[in-house]
């Protein structure tokens, strides 16, 4: 069942223009945050306001971290082989 006297949480989707979000109340008061278009986007957040900023700076360090990622685990390019006649 839901979090609060049996109720489920409420959830909302919410977009400044440039960014989507899925908003849902937190039991302990609050909004649990995330992003549909990213689903490695994480936070949590008191205000819709907040839920922006703090969703920016996840992304941010997503970005980050990917990137990080990327760069540690390129793969090496062979020469190609020539052709034997």
């Amino acid at each position: 069942m839901g979090w609060k006297d049996g109720a489920m949480a409420k959830k909302y989707t919410v977009s400044d223009g440039k960014i989507v979000l899925s908003l849902e109340e937190a039991a302990e008061g609050g909004f649990v945050v995330s992003s549909p278009l990213d689903p490695g986007v994480w936070t949590q957040a008191e205000s819709v306001g907040e839920a922006f900023e703090n969703a920016r700076d996840a992304m941010k360090e997503l970005a980050a971290a990917r990137r990080q990622l990327a760069a540690s685990t390129k793969t090496v390019r062979r020469k190609p082989r020539k052709a034997v006649a």
